[in-house]
């Protein structure tokens, strides 16, 4: 994981624990950031090397599948991409703290077209199966609602939670579980880390606002649990701008 992306992510903390983290969440929190400590040192540096400081928003502008989940107006001025790992705290946090004023402010007025791309973190033993999960209720119509729960108990995604979890956004669960053995999703998630990894994302979530030309997105990244002030303050500043 790229520092610049941990050190978002640590940003993101406080934000969290000021809403009402529960001593679960502190905990899987903790134990994640410990995580990417142990990533970075084993990240190789020059002899005095100064570890860089945080860049901003970087410009992006990569090749951009059509197709994936996505919510709003196909023809939205703007897009909004977000690279997610469904067992991330950081996802959870965003999830829990700016995503719905999104939806809301953006999504459902017309302005913003969301999609989502999957990004399970190699040290998330359960990230990729919940990735197929959401996949796999997709099939059945139920993608956004089974994404919710699954962010929602980000610390509890284990392969004995899925079945409760799909039956209550009302699925057939038989076929659910059904779908998720098969793992016939596997190479659709793989596109979407080698995207997420095109557009420069090494951590979760990330994001990359912009606009779709073509078969490009053209756009900034955008990297960890920031607060809804900022996502809005980089819409507007984006949908003032010219095409």
């Amino acid at each position: 994981m790229a520092v610049v992306s941990a050190v978002a992510l640590l940003a993101g903390a406080p934000i969290a624990r000021a809403q009402g983290m529960t001593s679960e969440q502190a905990a899987e929190m903790l134990d994640e950031l410990k995580q990417i400590r142990q990533l970075l040192e084993r990240q190789p540096a020059g002899p005095g090397q100064a570890a860089p400081a945080p860049a901003p928003d970087d410009k992006v502008n990569i090749s951009f599948a059509s197709g994936g989940f996505s919510m709003g107006r196909a023809d939205a001025p703007l897009t909004i991409v977000e690279y997610a790992d469904y067992q991330c705290p950081f996802c959870q946090q965003y999830h829990n703290t700016a995503f719905a004023q999104i939806k809301a402010n953006y999504v459902d007025t017309g302005k913003l077209r969301y999609i989502h791309r999957d990004f399970p973190l190699d040290f998330h033993e359960n990230a990729r199966r919940a990735a197929a999960a959401a996949r796999c209720a997709g099939e059945q119509g139920k993608f956004w609602e089974l994404r919710h729960v699954m962010i929602v108990n980000a610390e509890a995604l284990q392969q004995d939670k899925l079945a409760g979890y799909a039956s209550s956004v009302k699925l057939d669960v038989p076929k659910f579980q059904a779908c998720i053995t098969a793992d016939k999703y596997k190479a659709g998630i793989d596109k979407d880390v080698a995207e997420g990894t095109a557009a420069g994302v090494s951590g979760t979530p990330s994001f990359v606002i912009g606009r779709i030309k073509k078969d490009r997105l053209e756009g900034v990244r955008m990297v960890g649990a920031a607060p809804y002030g900022q996502f809005d303050a980089k819409i507007q500043e984006m949908l003032a701008q010219p095409n």
